[in-house]
């Protein structure tokens, strides 16, 4: 009995169930707590609690960093005139660029290589002259194929800039005319050769008759730098000579041919003529072939009174084997000879040629200088388009 009474009373059952229901209560409330706090700390923020500024962000500096690339300034600028042959050819961008192989291009074209002076500046580096009185359009390529900046921004369209370039110096035309032998005198240049993107400004050095002898009139006809009668034929031979248009006004188009010649050190391929027409009794001319009289006192008829050979030099503007003349003499009589041979026009409707005529050496044409068929014949060759005329003496 003893042994039982150690033991203790036994529990009773209604007690275990209740302990048990406790146990349970306590780890749902425990486990509910668990979960009551996950969910709070993953629940999304209300909309109405969201910041409206996204200003800090990583996205909206990513935004801001790859906005559209802009061209914000150039040199030229656009619209530009009298730019310099030489003129440095900037390009400004709104944002740090990539030197790529996808570069702003000129057109015409001119040789030259851009470089990166500043990051947010191109810069392109002739290595050939903008030609005189030409329009440039320089292009600045847009979209993922163009220009690009260094965070990946790219111009939204191609930017055009278009400027002309000014009037080629004078001085320098003559040296280098000179220097091809197109004119009557000579180039000789001190100090070191231009740099390429130079070429069309004048050099240093001096000009000198190539013939002293030859009777051109210096005084009225050549000056350095001066657009003279000279210089027009000369420029008019080299038209010629190169298949351009013969108007004595030296363009782009000439610019280009006569720096590419330069280049090449293609002189002219013919000699330098000049044709003197003498009125005074009895009518001569003399045709002198680089400085020398190759044909002299060749019997001429000038124009009768009222339809005076003009004094002066003039060079030859039409070269033709045979021409259609018509028109009024100083007595009112018509003309109209459909073939006059071997016609050399120096001035207006004036020109050498052939005519047949009972004698030589006195006023008998209607302006133009006469002379035999065959004396006409003989010279023709040697008055090509650019030959120098000049016509001397008393009025008629």
């Amino acid at each position: 009995m003893q042994v039982l009474k150690a033991r203790g009373k036994p529990v009773h059952r209604g007690r275990r169930i209740a302990l048990a229901v406790i146990g349970v209560v306590v780890l749902v409330a425990v486990v509910g707590g668990v979960a009551y706090a996950f969910g709070k700390k993953t629940a999304p923020t209300s909309p109405s609690k969201q910041s409206n500024s996204t200003s800090g962000t990583p996205s909206a500096k990513a935004a801001r960093d790859v906005a559209p690339l802009a061209v914000t300034a150039s040199t030229p600028a656009a619209g530009a005139t009298n730019v310099a042959s030489n003129a440095p050819i900037t390009v400004k961008f709104s944002k740090p660029i990539s030197l790529g192989a996808t570069l702003p291009t000129l057109a015409p074209p001119v040789s030259g290589t851009w470089t990166q002076p500043a990051p947010t500046t191109l810069q392109y580096n002739l290595t050939a002259p903008l030609i005189p009185l030409t329009n440039e359009v320089l292009t600045v390529p847009s979209g993922t194929g163009g220009l690009r900046g260094r965070n990946g921004s790219a111009l939204p369209k191609p930017m055009s800039i278009a400027f002309k370039v000014s009037d080629g110096s004078t001085q320098r035309l003559q040296e280098l005319l000179a220097g091809l032998n197109y004119m009557p005198v000579s180039f000789t240049p001190t100090g070191p050769a231009p740099a390429a993107q130079d070429m069309t400004q004048p050099q240093a050095g001096s000009f000198a008759w190539r013939w002293p002898n030859l009777p051109i009139d210096s005084s009225t006809t050549w000056a350095p730098g001066s657009e003279d009668i000279i210089t027009r034929a000369a420029v008019e031979s080299f038209q010629n000579q190169n298949g351009l248009t013969v108007d004595g006004l030296a363009g782009p188009a000439v610019w280009t041919t006569l720096l590419n010649d330069v280049a090449a050190q293609k002189v002219d391929p013919t000699p330098y003529t000049y044709v003197l027409v003498s009125k005074n009794l009895p009518e001569t001319l003399t045709l002198y072939n680089n400085g020398a009289a190759q044909y002299s006192n060749i019997p001429v008829n000038t124009g009768l009174p009222g339809a005076d050979t003009v004094d002066g030099t003039y060079p030859v503007f039409e070269h033709v084997t045979a021409s259609r003349m018509a028109g009024t003499n100083p007595d009112g009589s018509t003309y109209d000879d459909p073939a006059v041979p071997w016609a050399s026009f120096f001035n207006g409707g004036d020109a050498l040629h052939g005519m047949p005529r009972a004698t030589y050496g006195s006023p008998q044409s209607n302006g133009c200088v006469e002379m035999s068929v065959a004396d006409a014949q003989t010279l023709w060759p040697l008055t090509p388009v650019g030959t120098l005329v000049t016509v001397i003496g008393p009025a008629s």
